[in-house]
């Protein structure tokens, strides 16, 4: 981002050193977690790195974005596979909406069975 305020502060060595400092036992961990997660394993690197950078747009993170696209890139994904991930991820997001509409559905269905068990109040009224 080139604006001078800028909406996320840049990642730096000073705020990675802070986390460790205020927490190393869990900034720790994560390292050590992380490394073995994006470890070539059943799945090679590159596959891992595109999965990052589709979930990272699922959870909306700007520095995991961009992390994780670099990540991919060094690891030999084209700029067509990461569109393809980001693709991926967009559906599988609007695809828990629509998924998820089911609940509205429902409470739509029980809020018409109740109304239509209840007394009409508002015809009461107007005979009055």
């Amino acid at each position: 981002m080139s604006q001078p305020e800028q909406l996320y502060p840049a990642p730096s060595r000073e705020l990675a050193e802070q986390r460790s400092r205020l927490a190393p036992g869990p900034a720790e961990a994560f390292r050590a977690f992380s490394q073995s997660v994006f470890a070539a394993g059943a799945l090679p690197a590159k596959t891992k790195q595109l999965i990052a950078v589709a979930v990272a747009h699922v959870t909306q993170c700007p520095y995991c974005i961009r992390s994780h696209t670099g990540t991919a890139l060094r690891h030999g994904a084209t700029a067509e596979e990461i569109m393809e991930a980001i693709w991926v991820a967009a559906e599988m997001r609007a695809g828990g909406a629509y998924a998820h509409s089911a609940l509205a559905l429902d409470t739509i269905a029980h809020h018409q069975q109740q109304q239509a068990h209840e007394p009409d109040v508002s015809a009461a009224v107007r005979e009055r």
